[in-house]
């Protein structure tokens, strides 16, 4: 979290990105988002923000998903859940970029059907604009990959989030999509998927349960870059990463 904060508007002006989006459902203490964590992404440079399995982990997220126009449930939870299934982000002279994440079905939790709920959704955003970007918040790659695959000539761009670890699969879709399985965590490395490496270690081998401590070794900032054209295809994905000191 607190190398977003740092680093997000320097890296947004140095490589002219148009737009940044986040996915932040661990980005209080590794677990759920707050309210005020939320508020400090956006005046960072966020420009929006998705969620997946821990949107609720914190209850009063529930405000900032009822209030704000620049962040979205996973658009196959329920409809009567907190939060718009979709939204659509504007920047002066930049083509407007509408967000979506979506959730997976292996080995996660229980969820609408995602091919559906992105049918729906598509159908609603196609007025407002060609660049859609879709946050597939899923385990099982091959999870990923069919939701990739089924969104490829719909969408701009399909990126995996949730397993934490960098994937090395960019590409371009025959359809002109860009996709990557995960596009890695914003967090620190040295770690098992952001946590203390001795305590995880410790119940996985003991069983007995304790607090896993976000861990501090080794942050790095991680996700991808992706270039589109005027209709919203894509036309080059590149893979992001950058080791980041604290101040």
């Amino acid at each position: 979290m607190n190398a977003v904060l740092q680093c997000t508007q320097r890296i947004r002006e140095e490589l002219d990105l148009d737009y940044v989006v986040a996915n932040a459902e661990n980005a209080s203490d590794g677990s759920g988002l707050m309210p005020k964590q939320f508020e400090q992404l956006i005046d960072s440079g966020i420009d929006g923000v998705t969620l997946g399995d821990h949107i609720f982990r914190r209850k009063e997220i529930i405000r900032s998903l009822q209030k704000s126009d620049r962040i979205v449930k996973p658009a196959n939870y329920p409809l009567a859940a907190a939060g718009r299934r979709w939204t659509l982000i504007k920047r002066s002279g930049r083509s407007p970029l509408a967000i979506v994440s979506i959730m997976g079905r292996v080995f996660m939790r229980p969820v609408d059907c995602p091919f559906q709920a992105l049918d729906e959704v598509l159908e609603e955003i196609q007025p407002h604009t060609d660049q859609i970007l879709v946050d597939v918040h899923a385990e099982a790659t091959s999870d990923k990959q069919v939701l990739g695959r089924y969104l490829d000539g719909k969408v701009t761009a399909v990126l995996g989030t949730h397993t934490h670890v960098p994937t090395a699969d960019t590409c371009l879709l025959p359809g002109g999509t860009a996709f990557q399985c995960d596009v890695g965590m914003c967090g620190p490395y040295d770690s098992i998927i952001g946590r203390d490496i001795e305590r995880v270690t410790q119940t996985t081998r003991t069983a007995e349960p304790c607090h896993f401590h976000v861990a501090t070794g080794d942050v790095r900032l991680c996700g991808a870059i992706v270039t589109s054209d005027e209709n919203g295809r894509a036309t080059e994905i590149k893979r992001f990463e950058q080791r980041v000191t604290l101040n």
